[in-house]
């Protein structure tokens, strides 16, 4: 939720997570400039990055967990207060993934999903 408050001619925005479960990013960025892997920490990283935002943040364990017992990829981060999870490998590898991420998280767990996007 987003409000606006007008302070002396300045927007100040006030964010707020609200509860529930929900994947609210589910993004696949298939062939990243190598520069990107190293802006994002991911050391000795190949291949296509997957991207995961999830609320509530814990839920992010689960992903990371799921991810790395469904294909080959690696964990590239994991934030468990934020609910950020980094997975990389080969495009088909990530895909099927976050693919069966999704599947725990919002058909068995009951979060609310988000489309897979691709860049």
């Amino acid at each position: 939720m987003a409000e606006s408050i007008e302070l002396h001619d300045k927007a100040r925005i006030i964010q707020e997570f609200v509860p529930g479960k929900q994947v609210t990013l589910c993004h696949v960025i298939p062939s990243p400039v190598p520069a990107l892997y190293a802006k994002l920490g991911l050391v000795d990283a190949h291949g296509a990055i997957g991207i995961f935002t999830i609320t509530p943040s814990e839920a992010a364990m689960i992903a990371a967990d799921v991810a790395s017992k469904a294909a080959d990829v690696t964990i590239g981060f994991v934030d468990r207060f934020n609910g950020s999870l980094l997975i990389t490998g080969d495009v088909a590898s990530v895909q099927a993934s976050m693919k069966d991420v999704m599947d725990v998280l919002c058909t068995q767990m009951g979060f609310a999903p988000t489309p897979m996007t691709k860049s």
